[in-house]
């Protein structure tokens, strides 16, 4: 029963502590997240600047793992080199450490006054909380996250048992430490299995410096655990990476990669290091980390002091020599992932969405407009196939060009349900109103991307009832069309263009102008028909195909200029 009793308040301290890092992240993210987002995409192939890029960006957000799955993202959609993918992974391992000097320095000590801080910083927090600026209540959400999170160490240290009322349990921990270099292989394996499983490195380290504070484990085996970390907390990047296209498993596998080759070169200098740490830790804080509890010159603050000392060493000196392999780590995961060639014509599979939600709405925000850009190259390219439909010479080739351009009608309706589903679950999560004009910007995209799916679908029908029926056009009357289709074709690569940048910074006049373009011939071809049949030019058939082929392309354009208007926040007038 006691054993239930610990195991119950030690998971209610772990999610308190768990809560405590979401509500700091969300904070921070949702005050700079834009902004991340943007210094990360526009990282050049200077390996420095990607390594502070990704220290500085980790450190705000207070996640590696958000930081890796944005930067597998941004290879996954072509905006990072690998190289430069590298390079702020190594960043983020750096940033990763400031959690553990946080739990160091403010979460762990002696119960007497240990709320003091928390109820401090839960105090400021009102302050930003109830303020009407939606960026002062996310800075009050950092606040009081990180107040909570101090809660929850301090829960944390509560719920560890006295083991010496578990003689066996302590016994077994000690074996298990006593075989030398074997045992630091051991808790190695241990720790990376651990962070595989709860998926939070952080929580982890918190539990670590909590066993190391309370006499549970020694500074070796500690240090042990903390490397096994490095090498599970790159589980969340390849579960990310799982569907995404090749350049993207790449950045999560060169992050796995890195942090092993970190933790060999570590194991095979590892009593040097240790002496190093050790060195260090008792000059600043006057107590040896190796002094066993209860002799002469023990510590309790010691032994967590050292391993966030070795924490930071470890990913500083591991990235200060691996920066220079970057070549290499790049040769290595293209051999773990072989690159084939991809057919444009393959079935449909979302890339930077699917199986890709991370626990942050805001961050999501970034990968849904990565697949609309994608979504309106699909749309695009299925507009490029109809013109193969006018000059098909065979019914083979009409057919074949038809089947494509069915199968893309479909895609574009399984992309908008996918999208628009996904949408709806961010816009659930904790988002700023900003963000949340933004999803419904780009609700109203993706319903328009689909209507122009659907309008391409039906000029292609008409084209096919059109041949079925033997009704053959007059050269001027193909010409006029063909000027239509060039026309429109215009007004889609002004519309992609509008998205694949800043929202914000859509070229809105560009689109108007070229709508008006469309619109004007419409009305052109519109009276010179009306002035055909009255001069009984051509049949009726005939000049029903014309007619509702040109409406069916100026259709088509007031769906792409609403897509413009939805990027900018244009709303839709009554």
């Amino acid at each position: 029963m006691n054993i239930l009793i610990i195991l119950l308040n030690f998971a209610g301290a772990l999610a308190l502590f768990l809560f405590g890092m979401k509500l700091m992240s969300e904070g921070l993210q949702k005050v700079a997240g834009n902004k991340m987002r943007d210094i990360l995409g526009k990282i050049t192939n200077n390996p420095f600047r990607g390594i502070l890029t990704g220290t500085g960006v980790t450190v705000a957000i207070q996640s590696s793992s958000a930081t890796t799955v944005m930067v597998v993202s941004f290879v996954n959609a072509g905006l990072l080199t690998l190289a430069g993918a590298v390079a702020v992974i190594m960043g983020a391992n750096i940033g990763t450490t400031v959690t553990a000097w946080i739990i160091t320095l403010f979460g762990l000590g002696e119960s007497s006054g240990a709320f003091s801080l928390p109820m401090l910083l839960g105090a400021i927090s009102l302050i930003f909380m109830f303020s009407s600026k939606s960026k002062l209540k996310s800075l009050g959400e950092f606040i009081i996250g990180l107040a909570l999170l101090l809660v929850g160490m301090e829960f944390l240290q509560s719920a560890m048992p006295n083991l010496e009322e578990y003689p066996r349990f302590l016994e077994a921990l000690g074996n298990m430490s006593d075989w030398g270099f074997w045992s630091i292989l051991l808790f190695v394996l241990i720790g990376a299995g651990l962070t595989c499983l709860v998926q939070a490195s952080a929580a982890m380290m918190a539990i670590t410096l909590v066993m190391c504070y309370k006499g549970w484990i020694g500074l070796d085996v500690a240090v042990a655990l903390v490397m096994g970390q490095n090498i599970g907390t790159t589980i969340t990047a390849n579960l990310a990476a799982m569907v995404a296209n090749a350049a993207g498993k790449k950045a999560a596998r060169a992050h796995l990669v890195f942090n092993v080759v970190g933790v060999i070169i570590t194991l095979i200098v590892f009593r040097p290091v240790m002496n190093l740490i050790a060195t260090v830790t008792t000059s600043m804080v006057g107590a040896d980390p190796y002094v066993a509890v209860g002799a002469e010159g023990y510590s309790p603050e010691a032994i967590p002091m050292a391993l966030s000392f070795f924490h930071t060493f470890f990913n500083v000196v591991n990235t200060l020599i691996l920066v220079w392999f970057i070549p290499v780590i790049i040769k290595i995961v293209e051999w773990m992932v072989p690159t084939k060639a991809e057919d444009p014509d393959d079935d449909f599979q979302l890339t930077y969405i699917k199986g890709n939600f991370m626990d942050t709405a805001e961050l999501n925000i970034q990968s849904a407009q990565r697949e609309i850009i994608n979504f309106s190259k699909r749309v695009l390219r299925m507009y490029s196939f109809l013109p193969s439909l006018r000059t098909a010479k065979s019914e083979e080739e009409f057919d074949e060009t038809m089947e494509r351009i069915e199968k893309y009608e479909r895609i574009t309706d399984h992309m908008e349900l996918e999208i628009t589903q996904f949408l709806s679950k961010v816009g659930t999560g904790e988002i700023s109103p900003e963000g949340s004009q933004r999803i419904s910007g780009m609700l109203r995209i993706v319903d328009n991307l689909e209507s122009i799916g659907d309008a391409i679908y039906q000029i292609a029908m008409l084209r096919k009832n059109k041949r079925s029926d033997a009704v053959h056009f007059a050269q001027n009357l193909n010409d006029n069309l063909e000027q239509m289709t060039s026309l429109v074709q215009n007004t889609l690569e002004v519309m992609d263009e509008n998205l694949k940048g800043d929202y914000s910074k859509a070229d809105l006049d560009k689109a108007y102008e070229a709508e008006k373009a469309v619109n004007q011939y419409r009305d052109l071809l519109r009276h010179q028909h009306l002035d055909a049949l009255k001069n009984s030019t051509y049949d009726y058939a005939i000049g029903s195909a014309y007619s509702g082929l040109y409406a069916l392309y100026e259709k088509l354009a007031d769906y792409v200029i609403n897509v413009s208007e939805a990027a900018c926040g244009k709303k839709l007038e009554d």
